[in-house]
């Protein structure tokens, strides 16, 4: 769940494993396991215990003006998933493996297309001819993909 605190004067602060929400006279509470995220805007107050208890907890906390655009956001120094992938990618970069991964997605990514194309010449008689070309061309594109090897750098705008 998105947490949204935007109503002037409203505060939030960690009480045990939750977070205490107060705006003018109503207050609740929101269990830590169900926030994924934290907007607040430059009309509410937070705690500094609640920024580490997000923190913490892994939840992205991000702080919007006035308009509803973000002008800043605190989330988890720790490497997350999409930090692990990225350096593995790193890591595949220059080695053939990295081109056998890209070739993978890529045919994948040519599969789906062609599946599609041809469910649309299926309902769309009148553009059956371009469709039937745009597979073609797509399966062209996908046996010259087949045929690369080496880095992804040695075949980089190939």
């Amino acid at each position: 769940m998105q947490l949204v605190i935007n109503t002037y004067g409203s505060y939030l602060r960690k009480k045990g494993n939750c977070f205490l929400v107060r705006k003018e006279d109503e207050v609740f509470e929101v269990s830590v396991n169900k926030v994924d995220s934290i907007l607040i805007t430059t009309a509410a107050y937070i705690s500094t215990d609640a920024i580490k208890f997000a923190v913490d907890n892994n939840i992205d906390l991000v702080f919007l003006d006035s308009y509803g655009d973000p002008y800043g956001r605190v989330w988890h120094p720790k490497l997350g998933s999409t930090t692990l992938i990225r350096r593995r990618q790193l890591e595949l970069y220059d080695k053939d493996d990295g081109l056998k991964l890209a070739k993978k997605w890529g045919i994948q990514k040519f599969d789906n297309q062609i599946e599609l194309l041809k469910k649309l010449k299926k309902t769309r008689a009148e553009k059956k001819d371009e469709l039937e070309r745009r597979v073609k061309e797509i399966e062209q594109s996908k046996e010259r993909m087949k045929g690369l090897k080496g880095t992804i750098e040695e075949r980089r705008q190939t």
